[in-house]
């Protein structure tokens, strides 16, 4: 059986995910669907908007076959760790291709600009360095100095989010050696970071989740852009758990854990750089909401994601010692779902895989684990506290959901 991976968080799964999803199957010809999820926090420094296992349910209710998920420790990263991390996912699962959205549609030109960038990389690294130093942030540094080298023009566009995510994708799998086979296809109608909807029937998730918090009627508004299975879900996910989750719930514990700690402790945390320990302190004591603290710390040299992901370590208590410790591939497979077909998938894979196959959290003792077992616990603090137990048991004992 030849499996097909995808990479992704799904907050929520939505119409422009279900396109990729059929389409990448119809490109590989592939028979199974294995998506690595991001788990309760997400790469753009947010928590998710449901549980990760409802979103397991959305995933498996809408064509994926099984779902692993992305460790908190990749999840919660910049492109080229995240990307290291999830590949290392689909290899040891036995996937037979990688298939991403990207602005481009095309996997030639990645190649290309690939092998490009491994001649011009000694000056593609300098040009990044240099503007860095003109206090612009990292993505764009990293566009400004691809555009500075030599016929760029005829290459990929490293200005577009999906095409860079792209790139490390093919990094990824060229260096771990991995037999994986990338293929790409285009987004279709919205942009990654598009704010309002644009089309009759695909949006962003950005645009999804601003409709949900947005408008009291955000559940309905939303319902041309989400197949049948989300709408059911995110609706029993509301009345069970009275809140979707944003990063507002969690301004109070961060706030706490910033006001209570040294300028000395809050160095130590991860993504921490010199000085902005001091920044994040002021800004602490003033903002009365968490969208008031990003706009008071927010500069051009940081990007609004990196700080939420920063902001995110601070909440988990995440140290640079404790993540230096991690490897560069993850060391396990959390299974968090799968369909029948993903199961007998399983069943004949599973002498083959290449990483521990982890069904229930409390069968697994590798101190590698820890963040996400952290990570879950904070993340519970989002919701009412008469639900908060139920809500941890389900991380350390839920089974992985069985779609028939």
């Amino acid at each position: 059986m030849r499996a097909v991976g995808l990479i992704v968080e799904y907050n929520p799964f939505h119409n422009g995910h279900a396109y990729h999803l059929q389409a990448s199957k119809e490109v590989t010809g592939a028979e199974v669907v294995i998506a690595v999820m991001s788990g309760d926090f997400l790469q753009r420094g947010e928590p998710a908007l449901v549980s990760k296992w409802q979103r397991t349910r959305m995933a498996l209710l809408n064509g994926v076959d099984i779902v692993f998920e992305l460790p908190y420790c990749y999840a919660t990263q910049k492109a080229e760790t995240f990307a290291n991390g999830a590949v290392s996912i689909l290899d040891a699962a036995g996937t037979s291709f990688l298939c991403f959205g990207s602005e481009s549609g095309d996997i030639s030109s990645f190649l290309q600009t690939i092998d490009y960038l491994e001649v011009e990389q000694r000056t593609f690294n300098e040009n990044i360095k240099q503007y860095i130093g003109t206090g612009v942030s990292y993505p764009k540094a990293l566009s400004l100095a691809f555009q500075q080298l030599p016929d760029s023009e005829k290459y990929l566009d490293l200005a577009k989010p999906n095409n860079i995510l792209g790139l490390e994708y093919i990094k990824a799998i060229k260096h771990q050696k991995s037999n994986v086979i990338p293929m790409t296809i285009p987004r279709k109608n919205a942009n990654y970071h598009d704010q309002d909807f644009s089309s009759a029937t695909i949006a962003s998730a950005t645009s999804i989740r601003k409709a949900i918090f947005n408008d009291s009627n955000g559940k309905s508004a939303i319902d041309q852009y989400v197949p049948e299975p989300t709408k059911q879900l995110l609706k029993e996910y509301f009345q069970s758990n009275q809140v979707f989750h944003q990063w507002e719930n969690y301004w109070s514990y961060l706030q706490f854990r910033l006001i209570q700690s040294s300028p000395e402790e809050l160095r130590e945390i991860y993504e921490m750089e010199e000085g902005l320990e001091n920044r994040l302190l002021s800004a602490a004591r003033e903002a009365n909401t968490f969208h008031e603290f990003m706009q008071k710390i927010k500069t051009k040299r940081y990007t609004w994601t990196r700080l939420q992901r920063l902001c995110v370590h601070i909440l988990t208590n995440t140290k640079k010692e404790e993540m230096g410790l991690i490897s560069e591939n993850a060391s396990y497979l959390r299974l968090l779902g799968m369909t029948t077909r993903g199961k007998e998938y399983l069943n004949k894979t599973k002498s083959h895989l290449s990483l521990p196959l982890i069904s229930k959290l409390s069968s697994y003792k590798g101190k590698e684990i820890n963040l996400d077992i952290k990570a879950a616990r904070v993340y519970s603090l989002g919701i009412p506290t008469h639900l908060k137990t139920q809500m941890l048991d389900q991380e350390f004992e839920q089974p992985p959901i069985y779609i028939r």
